[in-house]
């Protein structure tokens, strides 16, 4: 028998929007934290990460909302609550979302013997 165990974490997106609504909001990135804390430093890294190509007021007014909440960014993540900040440079909105999460462990394929049709697949060469 399979047993099945979960992992608590949580899921950590950042995203950008065009505020003149012509384009859908993209994902600038994602990350599953195991912990509260490591959801946290997840955010602060990619402040730092575009901090240099936001302008000064809206790169100050990012790290005053991430570092001046962390306390209480902190304490809702231990509450497994969801936490999301947003910031707007020039005609784009960034926002960070942290999500509690339970993680699946993916499926372990040592030792395991495939279907037959698995070696099959050869793949297209170009000359």
């Amino acid at each position: 028998m399979l047993k099945t165990t979960t992992r608590p974490g949580f899921w950590c997106e950042c995203w950008t929007q065009r505020l003149d609504g012509r384009r859908p909001p993209a994902l600038f990135g994602s990350f599953d934290a195991h912990s509260a804390v490591e959801a946290n430093n997840w955010m602060a890294t990619i402040l730092r990460t575009i901090s240099p190509d936001l302008d000064t007021a809206t790169a100050q007014e990012a790290w005053t909302r991430l570092q001046g909440a962390r306390i209480d960014t902190r304490r809702a993540l231990l509450r497994r609550e969801p936490w999301t900040v947003s910031i707007t440079h020039v005609s784009t909105r960034i926002t960070w979302t942290v999500r509690p999460a339970l993680f699946l462990p993916l499926a372990h394929r040592q030792g395991v013997e495939l279907p037959a049709c698995a070696n099959d697949f050869k793949p297209r060469t170009t000359d």
